[in-house]
């Protein structure tokens, strides 16, 4: 190639290079761009630079709400456009745990400061506490809530069940409840046993989602992952830790966890729960879930329908029932995922109680016959 030949490819080379470098330079000069738009536009919005005082917007934040629903119902209302972001401010501030809940009069475009600063207000109303002990059942929280005033029995447990639309899917637990035609009651386990301070002219909705609220922050993520290591369900868990509720609910939590837990194994000898908490007993001194709630809920005994009778009756259906039979504090939850650690000497089947609150534990029917047998002896003494 002769010089003038080469001088031209070399200055096409170079010519070459020079568009490609400008094109990068652009590129990088457009995504600097972009970034700084969507920092200014997000700076803005924190600032509050385009607030309107003229829109004045009222917003009702449940208790127990937590952070990432309080931004979402300042984004669904209008007071800001992204909750993702208010989210991270508040996560950068460390003001999460200053929030209130209640009905907090805001603006549209106000700055992140000061409506945090607001809804750090405690908003005094019109309000009525009420305990829910461990233990209580579905039916039990409704009643109060009538009871208090709130709402009526039907109203609340049409919606903690979903029957009249409504949604909680916001909260992992409601997406991984099961279906179960023979539910007796959708939401019995998943009602949280706490002191509640309600507003009283609030909303079912509103009154629901505390319950649930609750639950959601209570089930953490260490938990559902101790369920996968066991291969449980959350509905799994919940259903026996209902059991463990009822046939303990104290110290024994573990123990008594454990006997279910060797019950439910593969290859168990007695596969079938046997627990009188849910059972074909018609006594009304026990505690028995058919007898005390199922049945007066349809009507009396001989009313109930024959697929919910089977789902729940522990001693004709092997492995669980279809649903929890009351709503376990955490104690219980947690008993259910940590039982005891199996005995040297073999799995235990069985346990008996008697009236001074004493467990006696058995391996085989021939121990439980005798535990029996020492229950019954020191209740007789008692009389």
């Amino acid at each position: 190639m002769d010089q003038q030949n080469k001088n031209i490819a070399n200055g096409r080379k170079k010519k070459r290079g020079f568009s490609k470098g400008r094109a990068v330079l652009l590129a990088v000069v457009a995504v600097a761009a972009v970034a700084a738009a969507a920092a200014a536009s997000a700076l803005g919005e924190i600032g509050g630079r385009h607030a309107d005082e003229s829109a004045e917007i009222t917003v009702s934040v449940p208790q127990g709400a937590g952070t990432g629903t309080v931004a979402r119902l300042l984004e669904e209302s209008g007071v800001i456009r992204h909750a993702s972001l208010y989210k991270l401010y508040i996560r950068q501030t460390g003001q999460g745990g200053q929030l209130q809940y209640g009905d907090f009069t805001l603006y549209k475009g106000e700055s992140y400061a000061d409506i945090t600063a607001a809804l750090s207000q405690y908003a005094a109303a019109d309000t009525v506490r009420i305990t829910f002990p461990d233990g209580n059942t579905a039916l039990d929280f409704a009643a109060r809530m009538e009871q208090a005033g709130l709402c009526t029995a039907e109203e609340f447990l049409a919606c903690a069940n979903g029957e009249d639309g409504s949604d909680f899917s916001q909260y992992r637990f409601w997406n991984e409840m099961q279906d179960d035609q023979n539910y007796f009651m959708r939401c019995e386990g998943y009602l949280y046993p706490e002191t509640y301070e309600f507003y009283k002219d609030d909303t079912v909705y509103n009154y629901v989602n505390t319950f649930y609220s609750h639950f959601n922050s209570k089930v953490t993520d260490d938990l559902y992952t101790r369920m996968d290591e066991l291969g449980m369900s959350l509905h799994d868990t919940i259903v026996l830790a209902s059991f463990v509720q009822e046939e303990a609910g104290n110290e024994e939590n573990a123990h008594v966890s454990a006997v279910f837990h060797n019950r439910l194994a593969p290859g168990s000898p007695y596969p079938r729960l046997e627990s009188n908490a849910s059972s074909y007993v018609q006594n009304p001194d026990d505690n028995n879930y058919i007898y005390n709630w199922i049945a007066p809920y349809y009507g009396g005994w001989d009313n109930i329908p024959a697929e919910i009778y089977s789902a729940y009756n522990t001693y004709e259906i092997s492995g669980l029932p279809a649903g929890a039979i009351s709503n376990p504090g955490y104690d219980a939850i947690y008993a259910a995922l940590y039982p005891e650690e199996p005995d040297a000497n073999g799995p235990y089947y069985f346990f008996v109680t008697d009236k001074t609150g004493r467990y006696y534990y058995g391996r085989t029917v021939e121990e439980h016959n005798q535990n029996c047998s020492k229950a019954w002896a020191v209740n007789a003494k008692l009389k």
